[in-house]
């Protein structure tokens, strides 16, 4: 299955510049949303992963699924003010703006072993702020999996030595790649 043909293309969303990759389309396929799951468990089934981190809200989307599939426990990480118990928060950089997460304090434990997810790696400062936060909880963080990567946004060189896993690469902002 072509995954790539899933995804839209928007130019200057959600700013002038920023060409948007739209995963919409894809998870509106039932065919499409299943082999995403299966590929992105694929590389870490022999990892030992008891639990998937997902920042909101489109990390959910991937995270839930794939927590199932490895069978693991899902943690939500979330915008401050949204989780109803105590709480870690981090503050980090988009590609266009800053942001903030939070993560239950009991969410993860010492010999936890965390795989984060997350739809887009662009910058990596999303991935950065959910591998914090598990860090700061004591989970063994044994890698990344993300559904697009931007790769001329070098999050890899930011985030070493995280081993990360993709699905699509795009190398450019063109949208017809």
């Amino acid at each position: 299955m072509n995954l790539r043909s899933f995804v839209r293309a928007v130019p200057d969303f959600p700013k002038p510049g920023i060409m948007f990759r739209d995963i919409t389309p894809l998870i509106a396929s039932p065919d499409a949303l299943r082999q995403v799951t299966v590929q992105l468990a694929e590389p870490w089934r022999d990892s030992g992963i008891t639990k998937v981190l997902a920042a909101e809200a489109r990390g959910f989307i991937f995270g839930v699924p794939l927590a199932m599939e490895l069978n693991a426990g899902f943690v939500p990480i979330r915008k401050p003010g949204k989780l109803p118990w105590q709480t870690r928060q981090f503050s980090y950089d988009l590609e266009y703006g800053s942001d903030a997460l939070e993560i239950h304090t009991d969410a993860v434990q010492p010999g936890d072993r965390v795989l984060l997810v997350d739809d887009l790696l662009a910058t990596g400062g999303t991935v950065e702020a959910c591998r914090r936060l598990a860090d700061e909880l004591g989970a063994t963080i044994v890698g990344a999996a993300c559904v697009i990567e931007l790769t001329f946004l070098n999050a890899r060189e930011r985030l070493q030595p995280l081993k990360i896993t993709s699905l699509l690469t795009y190398h450019t902002e063109d949208p017809d790649e």
